[in-house]
Formats: C-alpha cells, sequence, structure tokens
C-alpha cells in the first residue's frame, strides 16, 4: 500500500536546479565541455536564486493537476542545495539559503507529496573516482588523477548524506537515485552498484523512512521502473510480473535550464504523452529547469498553465485511473477509473468514432470536458446501412456520434459509464 498515493497522482513535477543553471546551458555542461572544478568555479561564486520561490513551484504543480514534486537535492556536479554539513559545496554557502526546507515546507502546505532527487554521482568529490562519464577522463594525465582516490571514503560521504536528508527534513515520500553505469567505454570503468554499496543504501532507506518509494537506478530492484525521455508501447513487465513505472520526461530535451534551447514540447504533444503513459499503467513526471536565478522560465510556465487547464476538466480520466483491458480505436487510447472508461482522443475523426466490443457495455456517453451527452449506436450487420449511416463495422462495435466541430481543448475525451460495474 505504500505505492497507493503513486499509482493514483500519476502526474508529477520534476525540477533540476543547480549552479549548472546559471551556466544555462545544460545540466552535463560540466561533463560535455570537460569543464575542471576551477573553471566551473564562477557558477558557485555566481549562484544567486534570488527569484527561487518554492511555494510558487508547489502552487504552480498543483495548479498543473500534480500530485507530487521531485527536486534536485544534488546533481551530478556535487553542489547541494541543502544545509549539508559534510561539505561547504552547497547553497547555504554560496548563497545563505537551505533551498531543500524552502521547498519541502512548500510542498506540505500545497497538500503535495514530497520527492527528492539524489546523485550518485559526484565529480566534485576528490575521492569519486575518475569514468567514463566524468569531465576529466580526457584529461592528457587523467589516467593518473586516480591516484590516492577511495571510493571507500565516496561511498561514506554518499551514505552520510542521504542520512542527512532523510533524517531532517520530515517524513519524504520519494526518493530518485541517479544513476548506476556498470558497462566499459572508451577503456574506462563504469560503476555499478557495489560503487554504491546499493544494497546497504536501500536498507538504510528502508529504516529511516519505511513508507518512502525508491528508484531504480542504484542497480539493484526498488519501487518502481523509470524510463527516460521515451515512452513504452504496453504496460511494462518483468518475467510476466507487471511493473510500477514512471517515465521521466523533459519539455525541451534539457533537464537544467538551458536557455538557448528552442526544441519545446507542445502541450497537446505531453498531454496525449501522460494519456499514454496511464493508459499503460504509467505515470509521467515532467521537468523544468528553473532558470539562473531560480525562477520558471516564462516559455515553461505557458506550458504548465495549459496543461493545467486541461486537467482541471479532465482530471478524471488521469488521476486514479489506469490501464483499460479493451482494445482502443484507432483515434485515440483508454484510461479506466472503476464503471468509467476514458477514450482520449489523438485526432478527431469526421461523425463517428467506432469502439470494438463495447455494444452492450456503455450506458452513457459524454464529453468530458463540458459534460455534453454523445449519442451511441451499436452496429447490426442484418440490418442493411444506407449511404448516411455507420457500416462496414463488426457486431457488437458501439458507435460514438460526435459533433462536427472538434471541442477546444488540448485533447478531447469521451467518458463512459460501464454497465454493471
Amino acid at each position: 500500500m505504500r505505492q497507493q498515493w503513486f499509482d493514483d497522482a500519476r502526474f508529477g513535477l520534476f525540477v533540476h536546479f543547480g549552479i549548472y543553471s546559471v551556466a544555462a546551458r545544460h545540466e552535463w555542461v560540466q561533463n560535455y565541455e570537460r569543464i575542471t572544478d576551477a573553471d566551473y568555479r564562477p557558477y558557485f561564486d555566481h549562484f544567486d536564486p534570488d527569484r527561487f520561490d518554492a511555494a510558487q513551484i508547489a502552487r504552480t504543480a498543483k495548479e498543473a493537476g500534480m500530485g507530487y514534486v521531485v527536486l534536485t537535492t544534488k546533481h551530478h556536479d556535487g553542489f547541494c542545495l541543502w544545509d549539508s554539513k559534510l561539505t561547504d559545496f552547497t547553497s547555504v554557502d554560496a548563497c545563505g539559503r537551505d533551498l531543500v526546507r524552502e521547498y519541502v515546507g512548500a510542498l506540505r502546505a500545497e497538500g503535495l507529496k514530497v520527492g527528492l532527487y539524489h546523485s550518485l554521482i559526484d565529480w566534485h568529490h576528490p575521492d569519486f573516482t575518475v569514468d567514463w562519464v566524468h569531465p576529466r577522463r580526457d584529461d592528457p594525465n587523467a589516467g593518473e588523477l586516480n591516484t590516492g582516490r577511495d571510493m571507500a571514503r565516496y561511498r561514506a560521504y554518499l551514505h552520510g548524506q542521504v542520512r542527512e536528508l532523510l533524517t531532517e527534513y520530515g517524513q519524504i515520500d520519494y526518493l530518485f537515485f541517479d544513476f548506476t553505469y556498470p558497462e566499459h567505454k572508451d577503456g574506462w570503468a563504469g560503476k555499478g552498484p557495489e560503487d554504491w554499496a546499493a544494497s546497504e543504501l536501500l536498507a538504510m532507506c528502508r529504516e529511516l523512512q519505511p513508507d518512502m518509494l525508491v528508484n531504480d537506478r542504484l542497480g539493484i530492484p526498488a519501487d518502481f521502473v523509470t524510463p527516460e525521455q521515451y515512452q513504452p508501447t504496453a504496460p511494462l513487465t518483468v518475467g510476466g510480473v507487471p511493473q510500477v513505472w514512471e517515465a521521466c520526461q523533459t519539455l525541451n530535451g534539457s533537464w537544467g535550464y538551458h536557455r538557448d534551447n528552442m526544441d519545446q514540447k507542445s502541450p497537446t504533444l505531453l498531454v496525449q504523452m501522460l494519456a499514454d503513459s496511464v493508459s499503460m499503467d504509467g505515470n509521467m513526471l515532467l521537468n523544468i529547469g528553473p532558470d539562473g536565478r531560480g525562477a520558471i522560465a516564462p516559455r515553461d510556465a505557458r506550458t504548465l498553465d495549459e496543461i493545467g487547464q486541461w486537467m482541471l476538466l479532465h482530471r478524471d480520466a488521469i488521476v486514479g485511473a489506469g490501464h483499460a483491458d479493451f482494445t482502443p480505436p484507432r483515434e485515440g487510447v483508454y484510461t479506466r477509473r472503476g464503471d468509467r472508461l476514458y477514450l482520449h482522443l489523438f485526432s478527431w475523426p469526421l461523425g463517428f468514432v467506432h469502439l470494438p466490443d463495447l455494444g452492450d457495455k456503455v450506458s452513457f456517453a459524454r464529453l468530458l470536458n463540458d459534460g455534453s451527452w454523445l449519442k451511441t449506436t451499436v452496429s447490426d450487420p442484418e440490418q442493411q446501412a444506407s449511404h448516411m449511416t455507420p457500416a462496414g463495422e463488426a457486431a457488437g462495435t458501439l458507435t460514438v456520434h460526435l459533433p462536427v466541430r472538434r471541442p477546444d481543448v488540448l485533447m478531447p475525451v469521451i467518458e463512459l459509464t460501464l454497465k454493471g460495474l
């Protein structure tokens, strides 16, 4: 039952924020540009999140129809957004603010579940060994950089920081670790579960926060799996066992603030992706990257506002809904909540939408956005159809009659009440 809230919420907000937001060219900028600690330091020195408003972030998530938020406590560059006693590479040292504490309080005030992201990787820590994702991997003397580095000391640091987060901020509902990469590449080893002492780390999480959900990126099984930047095509299973899962998606391909990236997904595409996830018993975690001053970028705010307007009218088709054991028509996907079946129409057909095998199973149909009744008929192949009525449908097909004009919403949804349930 620990995951019931997660299964019900279906929609969450991811927030990537750190000193890479000042760089404004992707949260992996230190890796991509092979930046040394010294050359990365100006982003720390100029980190001034005067427009970071945790209360506004929480309100924005709630108004978008989201049930939880996940904030990056530390990304791969090692910069921490809380008052860690184990390093001076923190927001408190940079600007005098414990942003995690502000965030946790704001979420609780809005009744949202509290999620934390924590990187297993730390390019800033002197004992974290250089590997194939490290910014220093191409240094002329890269092979010598690991001399004296001790992953045992780093593991103690990693576990110590997780303990801080799980003991100093009250109840935490969700923890997203990131990430394990055991593959060898370009002559470098990666890092596997043993590098994090993953089993011990997960056991500590269970001890300190027994009701908290933990993702799968420690490299060992946990509570849910996290496909990133792609949409599954069916409910996820492993060995025939259904998996709890969450699709992690960006607005423009970058997690951290990327000023010049204009490859923005449309609100229509995003609500289609959300419905697609729920139709396969999954969640969607949609990311924003606040800018260098901590504000939600205007383009992101506009997108979330449009999604929120859609969710205001259609939340019953998402929140508390899940997979339906009916074959949807070519125009969209189904979600289901109790005796209500929801048809999310990715395309708007002319006049009719035909629903196989539902002829005797539906007592009422309506458009969800305005609650307006829709006429339904059931195909009877023994009766000759005229040129002006639906023909060619298999027996038992339910035909829903539609207005020619598409409703003025991002994605129309038809609510079907199922009989006898």
